[in-house]
């Protein structure tokens, strides 16, 4: 008996191994891609310093707006044409009248275990392609390969856990002027 604890606890202790081999992509509703690398993920906030007078042994810190480096998804597969025909758009003549969701998107960067569950969901809001480049052709090659895409966004969500599914087409701002993060 004393095994069979001690089995169930290694295994569960084994779903939450995250490998890199399980890092997957979500855009429109559904996993799109799967990348090897995420460069650049992260946030830097503004700050100022102000000493305050009669205070020598403090400082105040008063903080900014964030700003969202780029994200670059690097070597990546994809079976489906989703990123090229989102950066398609960006080439073509801009109306008064275009729809904000050709261009933006809810994108969630997903990291599963080894049971296949989603550890962790990044969900870039408001996200844009702003980079792209093709890899190497190979004449045995049958999957559609992205050897790099570079995304701007205007925010970030985390979640842990049961995160992930339905990162969806942007249609509006909010009356905040915002996106909304799913």
């Amino acid at each position: 008996m004393a095994t069979t604890s001690s089995s169930s606890s290694e295994s569960s202790t084994a779903a939450n191994y995250v490998t890199s081999n399980r890092f997957y992509v979500e855009i429109e509703s559904k996993i799109t891609a799967c990348f090897t690398e995420c460069g650049g993920l992260g946030v830097q906030v503004k700050k100022e310093t102000v000493a305050e007078g009669g205070l020598n042994d403090q400082q105040r810190i008063l903080l900014g707006t964030p700003e969202f480096s780029d994200v670059t998804l690097k070597r990546g597969i994809s079976g489906d044409q989703v990123f090229w025909d989102w950066l398609n758009t960006l080439f073509q003549p801009r109306t008064s009248g275009t729809a904000l969701q050709q261009y933006r998107r809810n994108i969630n960067i997903l990291i599963f275990n080894q049971a296949g569950q989603t550890q962790q969901c990044w969900t870039l809001i408001g996200a844009v392609p702003v980079g792209w480049q093709a890899p190497s052709l190979q004449a045995d090659g049958s999957a559609v390969a992205i050897e790099e895409l570079t995304l701007a966004y205007e925010g970030l969500n985390v979640t842990f856990g049961s995160g992930g599914g339905g990162a969806t087409m942007l249609t509006k701002r909010s009356d905040t002027g915002y996106f909304e993060s799913k």
